[in-house]
Protein backbone atom coordinates (compact mmCIF):
# COMPACT_ATOMS: atom_id res chain seq x y z
CA UNK A 1 0.00 0.00 0.00
CA UNK A 2 2.92 2.31 0.71
CA UNK A 3 4.20 1.67 -2.79
CA UNK A 4 0.82 2.48 -4.27
CA UNK A 5 0.71 5.64 -2.21
CA UNK A 6 4.10 6.66 -3.54
CA UNK A 7 3.06 5.97 -7.10
CA UNK A 8 -0.12 7.93 -6.49
CA UNK A 9 1.87 10.89 -5.18
CA UNK A 10 4.04 10.76 -8.29
CA UNK A 11 0.93 10.67 -10.44
CA UNK A 12 -0.34 13.82 -8.73
CA UNK A 13 2.86 15.64 -9.58
CA UNK A 14 2.96 14.53 -13.22
CA UNK A 15 -0.72 14.86 -14.07
CA UNK A 16 -1.59 17.78 -16.36
CA UNK A 17 -3.78 19.24 -13.65
CA UNK A 18 -0.90 19.51 -11.17
CA UNK A 19 -1.46 18.71 -7.48
CA UNK A 20 -5.16 18.28 -7.99
CA UNK A 21 -5.42 16.06 -4.94
CA UNK A 22 -4.45 19.00 -2.75
CA UNK A 23 -6.57 21.51 -4.63
CA UNK A 24 -3.50 23.51 -5.75
CA UNK A 25 -2.87 24.93 -9.23
CA UNK A 26 -0.04 23.60 -11.41
CA UNK A 27 3.44 24.81 -10.45
CA UNK A 28 3.90 26.81 -13.65
CA UNK A 29 0.70 28.79 -13.04
CA UNK A 30 1.71 29.58 -9.47
CA UNK A 31 4.98 31.08 -10.75
CA UNK A 32 3.20 33.07 -13.47
CA UNK A 33 0.83 34.51 -10.90
CA UNK A 34 3.83 35.68 -8.88
CA UNK A 35 5.50 37.18 -11.93
CA UNK A 36 2.32 39.04 -12.81
CA UNK A 37 2.19 40.57 -9.35
CA UNK A 38 5.79 41.76 -9.48
CA UNK A 39 5.91 42.87 -13.14
CA UNK A 40 6.24 46.61 -13.83
CA UNK A 41 2.94 48.36 -14.46
CA UNK A 42 4.38 51.75 -15.42
CA UNK A 43 2.14 53.33 -18.09
CA UNK A 44 3.65 53.80 -21.54
CA UNK A 45 3.01 57.54 -21.30
CA UNK A 46 5.19 57.73 -18.20
CA UNK A 47 7.91 55.64 -19.84
CA UNK A 48 7.83 58.03 -22.79
CA UNK A 49 8.15 61.06 -20.53
CA UNK A 50 11.04 59.47 -18.62
CA UNK A 51 12.79 58.77 -21.91
CA UNK A 52 12.23 62.33 -23.12
CA UNK A 53 13.41 63.83 -19.82
CA UNK A 54 16.64 61.88 -20.08
CA UNK A 55 17.36 62.67 -23.74
CA UNK A 56 15.71 65.98 -24.55
CA UNK A 57 17.00 67.74 -21.44
CA UNK A 58 20.47 67.19 -22.92
CA UNK A 59 19.44 68.06 -26.49
CA UNK A 60 17.51 71.25 -25.66
CA UNK A 61 18.99 72.32 -22.33
CA UNK A 62 16.99 75.06 -20.63
CA UNK A 63 14.35 74.98 -23.38
CA UNK A 64 13.20 71.50 -22.39
CA UNK A 65 11.09 72.57 -19.40
CA UNK A 66 8.97 74.82 -21.62
CA UNK A 67 8.69 72.18 -24.35
CA UNK A 68 7.74 69.56 -21.76
CA UNK A 69 4.88 71.62 -20.34
CA UNK A 70 3.60 72.32 -23.84
CA UNK A 71 3.68 68.64 -24.84
CA UNK A 72 1.53 67.85 -21.82
CA UNK A 73 -0.92 70.68 -22.59
CA UNK A 74 -3.77 70.84 -25.08
CA UNK A 75 -2.61 70.87 -28.68
CA UNK A 76 -3.48 73.74 -31.00
CA UNK A 77 -5.09 73.10 -34.39
CA UNK A 78 -5.46 74.77 -37.75
CA UNK A 79 -8.31 74.59 -40.25
CA UNK A 80 -7.16 73.60 -43.75
CA UNK A 81 -9.69 75.08 -46.17
CA UNK A 82 -11.06 72.60 -48.68
CA UNK A 83 -10.79 74.23 -52.11
CA UNK A 84 -13.23 71.65 -53.47
CA UNK A 85 -16.01 73.13 -51.33
CA UNK A 86 -17.30 76.71 -51.18
CA UNK A 87 -13.87 77.95 -50.14
CA UNK A 88 -14.76 81.66 -50.12
CA UNK A 89 -17.70 81.14 -47.77
CA UNK A 90 -15.67 78.85 -45.54
CA UNK A 91 -12.90 81.45 -45.35
CA UNK A 92 -15.40 84.14 -44.38
CA UNK A 93 -16.87 81.94 -41.67
CA UNK A 94 -13.42 81.23 -40.23
CA UNK A 95 -12.49 84.92 -40.30
CA UNK A 96 -15.63 85.67 -38.28
CA UNK A 97 -14.07 83.48 -35.58
CA UNK A 98 -11.04 85.86 -35.60
CA UNK A 99 -8.86 83.22 -37.23
CA UNK A 100 -6.36 84.19 -39.93
CA UNK A 101 -4.91 82.37 -42.92
CA UNK A 102 -1.31 82.04 -41.70
CA UNK A 103 0.02 81.17 -45.18
CA UNK A 104 -1.50 84.26 -46.79
CA UNK A 105 -0.49 86.55 -43.92
CA UNK A 106 3.12 85.36 -43.99
CA UNK A 107 3.43 85.89 -47.73
CA UNK A 108 1.85 89.32 -47.47
CA UNK A 109 4.36 90.26 -44.78
CA UNK A 110 7.26 89.03 -46.94
CA UNK A 111 6.06 91.09 -49.90
CA UNK A 112 5.75 94.14 -47.65
CA UNK A 113 9.37 93.73 -46.57
CA UNK A 114 10.40 93.72 -50.21
CA UNK A 115 8.40 96.86 -51.01
CA UNK A 116 9.48 98.79 -47.91
CA UNK A 117 13.23 98.25 -48.12
CA UNK A 118 14.48 97.67 -51.67
CA UNK A 119 17.95 98.98 -50.78
CA UNK A 120 18.32 96.55 -47.89
CA UNK A 121 17.08 93.79 -50.18
CA UNK A 122 19.78 94.59 -52.74
CA UNK A 123 22.43 94.53 -50.02
CA UNK A 124 21.24 91.16 -48.72
CA UNK A 125 21.41 89.74 -52.25
CA UNK A 126 24.96 91.04 -52.66
CA UNK A 127 26.21 89.55 -49.39
CA UNK A 128 24.30 86.27 -49.34
CA UNK A 129 25.95 83.19 -50.88
CA UNK A 130 24.61 82.61 -54.41
CA UNK A 131 23.50 79.05 -53.67
CA UNK A 132 20.91 80.17 -51.11
CA UNK A 133 19.42 83.17 -52.92
CA UNK A 134 16.44 81.15 -54.09
CA UNK A 135 15.50 80.29 -50.50
CA UNK A 136 16.50 83.49 -48.68
CA UNK A 137 15.19 86.32 -50.89
CA UNK A 138 11.79 87.62 -49.71
CA UNK A 139 10.78 88.51 -53.28
CA UNK A 140 10.94 84.81 -54.16
CA UNK A 141 9.28 83.42 -51.04
CA UNK A 142 5.91 83.30 -52.76
CA UNK A 143 7.35 80.92 -55.38
CA UNK A 144 9.26 78.80 -52.87
CA UNK A 145 6.19 77.15 -51.34
CA UNK A 146 3.35 75.04 -52.67
CA UNK A 147 0.52 77.28 -53.95
CA UNK A 148 -3.20 77.54 -53.17
CA UNK A 149 -3.02 76.19 -49.60
CA UNK A 150 -5.18 78.11 -47.13
CA UNK A 151 -5.02 77.28 -43.44
CA UNK A 152 -6.59 79.33 -40.64
CA UNK A 153 -5.17 79.48 -37.13
CA UNK A 154 -5.83 81.54 -34.05
CA UNK A 155 -3.15 84.03 -33.08
CA UNK A 156 -0.43 83.23 -30.55
CA UNK A 157 -1.86 82.97 -27.07
CA UNK A 158 -5.42 82.43 -28.34
CA UNK A 159 -6.57 78.96 -27.25
CA UNK A 160 -9.94 79.06 -29.03
CA UNK A 161 -11.11 75.88 -30.73
CA UNK A 162 -12.54 75.43 -34.20
CA UNK A 163 -15.99 73.87 -34.40
CA UNK A 164 -16.30 70.63 -36.37
CA UNK A 165 -16.68 71.13 -40.12
CA UNK A 166 -20.16 70.68 -41.54
CA UNK A 167 -20.92 69.05 -44.90
CA UNK A 168 -22.45 71.08 -47.71
CA UNK A 169 -25.44 69.96 -49.80
CA UNK A 170 -23.18 67.51 -51.66
CA UNK A 171 -21.79 66.09 -48.42
CA UNK A 172 -18.35 67.70 -48.87
CA UNK A 173 -16.69 69.02 -45.71
CA UNK A 174 -15.43 72.60 -45.79
CA UNK A 175 -12.23 72.27 -43.79
CA UNK A 176 -9.96 69.70 -42.23
CA UNK A 177 -8.65 70.13 -38.68
CA UNK A 178 -4.98 69.30 -38.21
CA UNK A 179 -1.82 70.44 -36.49
CA UNK A 180 -1.02 73.47 -38.66
CA UNK A 181 2.71 72.72 -38.40
CA UNK A 182 2.10 69.52 -40.38
CA UNK A 183 1.45 71.70 -43.43
CA UNK A 184 5.00 73.05 -43.43
CA UNK A 185 6.46 69.91 -45.11
CA UNK A 186 3.82 70.21 -47.84
CA UNK A 187 4.56 73.92 -48.30
CA UNK A 188 8.29 73.16 -48.42
CA UNK A 189 7.73 70.55 -51.15
CA UNK A 190 6.90 73.43 -53.51
CA UNK A 191 4.60 71.42 -55.79
CA UNK A 192 4.33 72.95 -59.27
CA UNK A 193 1.68 72.49 -62.01
CA UNK A 194 2.00 69.16 -63.78
CA UNK A 195 4.17 67.50 -61.13
CA UNK A 196 4.10 63.78 -60.50
CA UNK A 197 3.93 63.50 -56.71
CA UNK A 198 4.51 60.60 -54.32
CA UNK A 199 3.31 60.61 -50.71
CA UNK A 200 5.24 57.59 -49.45
CA UNK A 201 3.65 57.26 -45.97
CA UNK A 202 0.31 58.92 -46.63
CA UNK A 203 -2.20 57.79 -43.98
CA UNK A 204 -4.19 59.09 -42.20
CA UNK A 205 -4.42 61.63 -45.02
CA UNK A 206 -3.99 65.23 -43.84
CA UNK A 207 -0.87 65.89 -45.92
CA UNK A 208 -2.31 64.00 -48.90
CA UNK A 209 -5.36 66.24 -48.76
CA UNK A 210 -3.11 69.32 -48.56
CA UNK A 211 -1.19 68.17 -51.64
CA UNK A 212 -4.45 67.94 -53.54
CA UNK A 213 -5.40 71.46 -52.44
CA UNK A 214 -2.50 72.82 -54.50
CA UNK A 215 -4.30 71.82 -57.70
CA UNK A 216 -0.88 71.04 -59.21
CA UNK A 217 -0.59 67.25 -59.06
CA UNK A 218 -0.81 65.68 -62.50
CA UNK A 219 -0.92 62.41 -60.61
CA UNK A 220 -0.58 61.67 -56.90
CA UNK A 221 0.55 58.29 -55.56
CA UNK A 222 -0.49 57.87 -51.92
CA UNK A 223 1.02 54.85 -50.20
CA UNK A 224 0.86 53.41 -46.69
CA UNK A 225 1.96 49.95 -45.64
CA UNK A 226 -1.02 49.57 -43.29
CA UNK A 227 -4.20 48.45 -45.02
CA UNK A 228 -6.36 49.76 -42.16
CA UNK A 229 -4.69 53.18 -42.32
CA UNK A 230 -5.09 53.21 -46.10
CA UNK A 231 -8.78 52.60 -45.54
CA UNK A 232 -8.88 55.70 -43.34
CA UNK A 233 -7.10 57.65 -46.09
CA UNK A 234 -9.79 56.64 -48.57
CA UNK A 235 -12.44 57.79 -46.11
CA UNK A 236 -10.81 61.22 -45.82
CA UNK A 237 -10.69 61.62 -49.58
CA UNK A 238 -14.36 60.63 -49.93
CA UNK A 239 -15.33 63.32 -47.41
CA UNK A 240 -13.30 66.13 -49.00
CA UNK A 241 -12.48 65.43 -52.63
CA UNK A 242 -14.76 65.07 -55.70
CA UNK A 243 -14.69 61.71 -57.44
CA UNK A 244 -13.12 63.11 -60.59
CA UNK A 245 -10.20 64.48 -58.54
CA UNK A 246 -9.70 61.44 -56.33
CA UNK A 247 -9.57 59.34 -59.51
CA UNK A 248 -6.10 60.82 -60.07
CA UNK A 249 -4.96 59.52 -56.68
CA UNK A 250 -3.44 56.06 -56.74
CA UNK A 251 -3.72 54.54 -53.26
CA UNK A 252 -1.52 51.55 -52.46
CA UNK A 253 -0.54 49.56 -49.37
CA UNK A 254 3.04 48.59 -50.16
CA UNK A 255 6.20 48.53 -48.09
CA UNK A 256 7.56 52.00 -48.85
CA UNK A 257 11.14 50.79 -48.40
CA UNK A 258 10.86 49.01 -51.74
CA UNK A 259 9.41 51.92 -53.69
CA UNK A 260 12.73 53.04 -55.12
CA UNK A 261 13.07 49.69 -56.86
CA UNK A 262 9.48 49.65 -58.16
CA UNK A 263 9.29 53.19 -59.58
CA UNK A 264 12.78 54.57 -59.71
CA UNK A 265 13.64 58.01 -61.15
CA UNK A 266 9.94 58.84 -61.61
CA UNK A 267 8.61 61.66 -59.43
CA UNK A 268 9.10 65.42 -59.44
CA UNK A 269 8.17 65.69 -55.77
CA UNK A 270 8.28 63.09 -52.97
CA UNK A 271 6.98 63.51 -49.43
CA UNK A 272 8.45 61.09 -46.87
CA UNK A 273 6.50 61.64 -43.64
CA UNK A 274 7.86 58.67 -41.75
CA UNK A 275 6.56 56.70 -38.76
CA UNK A 276 8.21 58.05 -35.61
CA UNK A 277 7.82 58.20 -31.84
CA UNK A 278 4.99 60.75 -32.30
CA UNK A 279 6.18 62.57 -29.20
CA UNK A 280 2.97 64.37 -28.28
CA UNK A 281 0.85 61.24 -28.65
CA UNK A 282 3.41 59.23 -26.67
CA UNK A 283 3.10 61.40 -23.55
CA UNK A 284 -0.68 61.80 -23.78
CA UNK A 285 -2.26 58.54 -24.98
CA UNK A 286 -1.86 54.94 -23.85
CA UNK A 287 -3.61 53.57 -26.93
CA UNK A 288 -1.18 52.47 -29.66
CA UNK A 289 1.74 53.96 -27.72
CA UNK A 290 5.13 53.03 -29.15
CA UNK A 291 6.67 53.20 -25.67
CA UNK A 292 4.67 50.19 -24.50
CA UNK A 293 7.03 47.38 -23.51
CA UNK A 294 5.75 45.10 -26.27
CA UNK A 295 6.94 47.62 -28.89
CA UNK A 296 10.47 48.08 -27.58
CA UNK A 297 12.19 46.48 -30.57
CA UNK A 298 9.98 48.38 -32.98
CA UNK A 299 10.95 51.65 -31.32
CA UNK A 300 14.65 50.79 -31.35
CA UNK A 301 14.49 50.06 -35.08
CA UNK A 302 12.74 53.33 -36.00
CA UNK A 303 15.84 55.23 -37.20
CA UNK A 304 16.76 52.35 -39.50
CA UNK A 305 13.22 52.22 -40.91
CA UNK A 306 13.18 55.99 -41.36
CA UNK A 307 16.50 55.98 -43.17
CA UNK A 308 15.35 53.19 -45.50
CA UNK A 309 12.14 55.07 -46.33
CA UNK A 310 13.99 58.31 -47.04
CA UNK A 311 16.48 56.47 -49.22
CA UNK A 312 13.58 54.89 -51.14
CA UNK A 313 12.08 58.36 -51.62
CA UNK A 314 15.37 59.67 -53.01
CA UNK A 315 15.52 56.75 -55.44
CA UNK A 316 11.92 57.33 -56.51
CA UNK A 317 12.61 61.00 -57.31
CA UNK A 318 13.87 61.83 -60.78
CA UNK A 319 17.12 63.78 -61.19
CA UNK A 320 16.34 67.39 -60.28
CA UNK A 321 13.40 66.26 -58.18
CA UNK A 322 12.77 67.39 -54.61
CA UNK A 323 12.15 65.28 -51.51
CA UNK A 324 10.87 66.47 -48.13
CA UNK A 325 11.50 64.31 -45.08
CA UNK A 326 9.39 64.94 -41.98
CA UNK A 327 8.60 63.56 -38.52
CA UNK A 328 6.53 64.66 -35.54
CA UNK A 329 9.44 63.94 -33.17
CA UNK A 330 12.00 66.15 -31.44
CA UNK A 331 14.68 63.47 -31.61
CA UNK A 332 17.92 64.20 -33.47
CA UNK A 333 18.31 60.44 -33.96
CA UNK A 334 15.09 60.44 -35.99
CA UNK A 335 15.68 63.78 -37.68
CA UNK A 336 19.10 65.16 -38.65
CA UNK A 337 20.97 61.89 -38.20
CA UNK A 338 18.54 60.02 -40.47
CA UNK A 339 18.96 62.67 -43.18
CA UNK A 340 22.75 62.55 -42.94
CA UNK A 341 22.86 58.75 -43.16
CA UNK A 342 20.42 58.57 -46.10
CA UNK A 343 22.39 61.20 -48.05
CA UNK A 344 25.61 59.27 -47.40
CA UNK A 345 24.14 55.94 -48.54
CA UNK A 346 22.55 57.50 -51.63
CA UNK A 347 26.00 58.60 -52.74
CA UNK A 348 28.05 55.56 -51.73
CA UNK A 349 25.61 52.81 -52.74
CA UNK A 350 23.71 54.39 -55.64
CA UNK A 351 26.02 57.16 -56.89
CA UNK A 352 23.24 59.70 -56.33
CA UNK A 353 24.24 63.22 -55.34
CA UNK A 354 21.83 64.89 -52.90
CA UNK A 355 21.86 68.48 -51.71
CA UNK A 356 20.20 69.51 -48.45
CA UNK A 357 18.31 72.76 -49.04
CA UNK A 358 18.37 75.76 -46.73
CA UNK A 359 14.90 76.31 -45.22
CA UNK A 360 15.80 79.12 -42.84
CA UNK A 361 13.39 81.36 -44.75
CA UNK A 362 10.55 79.33 -43.21
CA UNK A 363 11.63 80.50 -39.77
CA UNK A 364 11.27 84.12 -40.81
CA UNK A 365 8.19 83.56 -42.94
CA UNK A 366 6.16 81.77 -40.26
CA UNK A 367 7.65 83.16 -37.04
CA UNK A 368 4.35 84.83 -36.09
CA UNK A 369 2.58 81.45 -36.07
CA UNK A 370 5.10 78.85 -34.88
CA UNK A 371 8.00 78.58 -32.44
CA UNK A 372 11.11 77.32 -34.24
CA UNK A 373 14.26 75.78 -32.82
CA UNK A 374 17.13 78.03 -33.91
CA UNK A 375 19.93 75.47 -33.57
CA UNK A 376 18.71 72.77 -35.94
CA UNK A 377 21.74 71.64 -37.97
CA UNK A 378 19.72 70.41 -40.97
CA UNK A 379 16.15 71.35 -41.84
CA UNK A 380 13.76 73.09 -39.46
CA UNK A 381 12.03 72.05 -36.24
CA UNK A 382 8.80 73.49 -34.83
CA UNK A 383 8.81 73.34 -31.03
CA UNK A 384 5.64 73.07 -28.94
CA UNK A 385 5.14 76.32 -27.02
CA UNK A 386 2.29 77.34 -24.74
CA UNK A 387 1.54 80.45 -26.84
CA UNK A 388 1.72 78.47 -30.10
CA UNK A 389 1.18 74.86 -29.15
CA UNK A 390 1.78 73.23 -32.53
CA UNK A 391 4.22 70.46 -33.30
CA UNK A 392 6.67 69.02 -32.79
CA UNK A 393 7.29 68.96 -36.53
CA UNK A 394 10.64 68.40 -38.18
CA UNK A 395 11.06 68.85 -41.93
CA UNK A 396 14.06 68.84 -44.22
CA UNK A 397 14.18 69.40 -47.97
CA UNK A 398 16.57 67.52 -50.26
CA UNK A 399 17.22 68.00 -53.96
CA UNK A 400 18.42 65.06 -56.01
CA UNK A 401 21.18 66.38 -58.28
CA UNK A 402 21.49 63.37 -60.60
Amino acid sequence: MAALGARGGLWWRLAPGGLVGLGLPPRRYRYKEKWAETASKIPATRLALQNFDMNYSVQFGSLWSSIRISLLSEQKYGALVNNFSDADRISQDLELLNAVDFVYESQKAAQQVQCDSPVEQERSEETAPPEIHSEQTPSLLSTAISPNIKCYTFSKGDISRFPPARPDVLGTLGYYLLDAASLLPVLALNVQPGDLVLDLCAAPGGKTLALLQTGCCRQLAANDISASRSKRLRSVLRSYVPTEISANVRITSCDGRNWGEVERDTYNRVLVDVPCTTDRHSVMEEDNNIFSRMRLKERQMLPMLQMQLLLAGLLAARPGGEVVYSTCSLSQLQNEYVVERAVELAETQYNISVRVEDLSCFRRLFQDTFAFFEDCRLGELVLPHLTANFGPMYFCKLRREH
